[in-house]
């Protein structure tokens, strides 16, 4: 009275994308320039300009980094200038901003690179467990980007899958 037992998830043409794949390995920096202000709160230009030149930029060599300033003070653009004209030689990737926004960028750029020519007219799942932690702000882009091509979108497990999509007959 054995029965074969039969996978349905892995016999549907359900096509997975685990947007933890999507994640770009290496070290991530926050430089927070409010140090580099008098009192945290203002700039002086030649102090900063010392803090800059006298800073170790070698310690983010092929990372990615995110400037930001964690005080009230407001920063010149000349400022973040002249941090990137140093950082632009040694890291993968600079944002202006914090660390979420750094990780929203990353994997904004890597969703822009998908071919979603292989998903026309497809059931998608996107994952919705990952290894590595996915902005929000990415499950809503690829979403977007799937919308006009997949024949429907859900999130989860193909096991147990939330319907978000399907496209009308």
């Amino acid at each position: 009275m054995s029965k074969e037992i039969i996978n349905r998830v892995e016999n549907s043409k359900l096509i997975s994308i685990d947007l933890g794949d999507y994640y770009l390995p290496g070290k991530r920096y926050e430089l927070d320039i409010k140090d580099w202000l008098v009192d945290s709160l203002y700039l002086k230009e030649k102090e900063f300009r010392k803090a800059v030149k006298n800073h170790n930029w070698i310690q983010y060599k092929d990372a990615f980094v995110a400037i930001n300033c964690t005080s009230q003070a407001i920063i010149p653009p000349w400022a973040y200038m002249l941090i990137s004209t140093q950082l632009s030689n040694n890291t993968k990737k600079t944002v202006i901003g914090n660390l979420n926004d750094l990780e929203r960028k990353n994997f904004e750029e890597q969703i822009q690179k998908i071919d979603l020519s292989l998903y026309q007219d497809k059931s998608v799942v996107i994952k919705g467990c990952s290894n590595n932690k996915v902005p929000m702000s990415t499950y809503y882009n690829l979403c977007s980007k799937l919308l006009p091509i997949a024949k429907s979108i859900m999130y989860g497990e193909a096991c147990s899958s939330v319907p978000v999509f399907k496209k009308r007959s």
